[in-house]
């Protein structure tokens, strides 16, 4: 399935490489463990602004199949984070 706005779709998929980038992502998990989300929550966390301010206004600009696609690749990409991470936030990644 292609995307329909690249260039709006390229942005909101850079905020989530950009959250989930080497540099980044222990900044990402505490942002997320002070606003007490869940990361596996993708609505919560777009809308609390945690990939920016402005990623969740373009995100709601994309169509029904490229917002399939950016949520995919939210949740591949939290669950490459590595394994010593996911330990030290685990409760962003439990279940319960």
């Amino acid at each position: 399935m292609g995307v329909q706005d690249a260039a709006t779709f390229g942005a909101v998929k850079h905020a989530v490489e950009s959250a989930f980038s080497s540099g980044r992502i222990e900044e990402f998990l505490r942002s997320l463990e002070r606003g007490k989300l869940r990361i596996r929550d993708w609505q919560a966390v777009l809308h609390a602004g945690k990939l920016g301010a402005n990623t969740r206004a373009e995100y709601e600009r994309l169509t029904d199949g490229d917002q399939g696609q950016i949520r995919e690749f939210y949740l591949a990409s939290l669950e490459q984070v590595q394994v010593a991470l996911r330990d030290k936030f685990f409760k962003l990644y439990a279940y319960y």
